[in-house]
């Protein structure tokens, strides 16, 4: 019997993905949870820098919407796009069907306390997240064309080159731009397009759809789509972020706010549920500490903090002050993370537990879709559209991420721009033909492996950017 085309490619790309999820996650046991070591590096590094930068996370966040309102715009530095548009672009990265779907993982293999953990988890990475975009401006280049090119590679190369070790820097640099070509291609490209298709489906029929085993199909349409935007580069991305983000996020905002109060009276039960097993221990998979793994694990996949991709688009704002676009990113993780996924967390826990969908065999995206279908038999086809479009921007604000570690592999040049942009492509189809767990194992891998060096160089520029921040904070007072 002959595989599909789908079955193929799960067939034999699969087992890759299950083993390359076990190395990047190898975990050590920690009072009988198995704690991966890569999730505790990411949510230590949030936890420090909050407490270094004395809780610039809450002090600086009024600050930060006022940045992304325009208030502090210089219309005549340097750069190529507006703050709002940076922080849309980067947005549209972060807010991808992870906020959907990935919050039904997290709380089916974590229990309702992995919801309470993956709001702590968005508040810590918005200090991150700050650390990241400010050096990712601070050490951005400016190429001969006019456009401009940042971001950990960069920052990282800089660190060892001021201090006599250039090679060392450009090593780094390159071990950086590597994995994040490779992790372009896991949470910002399959795993959108996958969850999409799996929304598609559910509203096609599921099984019995005429896509069903022709995930390849809705691939390529999506990814046709997709490459008549990324061709115009950074301003064409933006410029799409900047319409898109608002009309998706309020769609979302607010059929989710109608979903959670027609479920009002369950409210009560499940923020008490949270907060027991958030702490007593009775979560699933390890108790206390295997929700707060979890609540972790699936707060950084979804804001990205850590990893430093997002400052690779905040380095094209039009800013001569790298401070003033670190406070603005401050928006990001409270935007995706505490926001969002904290109303997905809520329809799951006021919907789907208490109407027995938990455990019924859905997972994912399909889950939170029956939740909402729970209440409006038409809502499978609000959330489709919501996952298409969440799909699309994230997989546009990704593709300029891995073009950017790409050309800082091979060089600029527009034939060397045009192969990268069609092996993006080419994986958003693939996206559609693996099952969900594949897709996971290999973007969670690729997600986190990418966090390990750029982590490190938030630790070592630590010390400027707290001056920076500070300099700049005392500069604006008052304004």
């Amino acid at each position: 019997m002959s595989l599909s085309p789908d079955q193929w490619v799960e067939t034999h790309l699969g087992p890759i993905a299950e083993w390359l999820s076990s190395v990047v996650f190898y975990a050590v046991p920690v009072a009988g949870t198995q704690v991966p070591l890569i999730v505790a590096w990411t949510a230590v590094a949030g936890l420090f820098f909050t407490i270094y930068l004395r809780f610039i996370n809450f002090r600086a966040l009024g600050l930060a919407i006022r940045h992304a309102r325009g208030d502090f715009s210089d219309p005549n530095a340097r750069g190529e796009i507006s703050h709002f548009k940076a922080v849309a672009t980067a947005i549209s990265g972060t807010v991808g069907v992870g906020n959907i779907g990935g919050v039904a993982v997290a709380i089916s293999l974590g229990g309702p306390g992995a919801a309470f953990w993956l709001f702590v988890a968005g508040l810590l990475s918005m200090a991150t997240k700050l650390v990241e975009c400010t050096l990712g401006v601070k050490y951005r280049r400016y190429n001969a064309d006019g456009s401009v090119s940042g971001g950990p590679m960069f920052y990282m190369e800089m660190y060892f080159r001021e201090r006599g070790w250039p090679l060392l820097g450009k090593g780094f640099g390159s071990l950086y731009a590597l994995a994040l070509v490779l992790g372009c291609l896991g949470i910002g490209n399959m795993f959108q397009s996958n969850q999409a298709f799996a929304q598609v489906l559910v509203i096609t029929g599921g099984q019995d759809s005429f896509l069903a085993d022709r995930g390849w199909m809705f691939g390529l349409a999506l990814a046709s789509v997709i490459a008549a935007v990324i061709i115009g580069g950074i301003r064409s991305i933006a410029q799409v972020a900047a319409i898109l983000v608002p009309v998706m996020a309020l769609l979302y905002f607010c059929s989710s706010l109608l979903v959670i109060g027609l479920s009002a009276e369950y409210l009560p039960a499940a923020l008490g549920m949270v907060l027991s097993e958030a702490f007593t221990g009775q979560a699933a998979s390890g108790g206390i500490l295997g929700a707060m793994v979890i609540g972790f694990q699936r707060a950084l996949f979804s804001n990205e903090a850590g990893i430093g991709s997002a400052s690779i688009a905040h380095a094209a704002v039009k800013t001569e002050a790298p401070a003033s676009e670190g406070i603005t990113a401050l928006l990001e993780p409270f935007i995706d993370t505490v926001v969002i996924c904290s109303l997905s967390s809520l329809v799951i826990l006021t919907t789907a537990i208490p109407q027995g969908l938990m455990g019924s065999g859905l997972a994912g995206i399909e889950l939170t879709s029956a939740a909402f279908a729970w209440h409006f038999a038409w809502a499978p086809y609000v959330i489709a559209l919501a996952a298409m479009l969440f799909a699309f921007s994230s997989a546009l604000a990704w593709s300029y991420y891995g073009l950017k570690g790409w050309t800082y592999l091979v060089g600029e040049g527009r034939f060397r721009t045009f192969i990268f942009q069609t092996i993006f492509c080419v994986f958003i189809a693939l996206g559609c033909m693996l099952e969900l767990r594949a897709v996971l194992d290999f973007s969670d891998a690729m997600t986190f492996m990418i966090a390990l060096p750029n982590i490190l160089a938030l630790y070592l520029f630590a010390p400027l950017v707290r001056r920076e921040i500070n300099q700049y904070l005392a500069a604006v007072e008052g304004r």
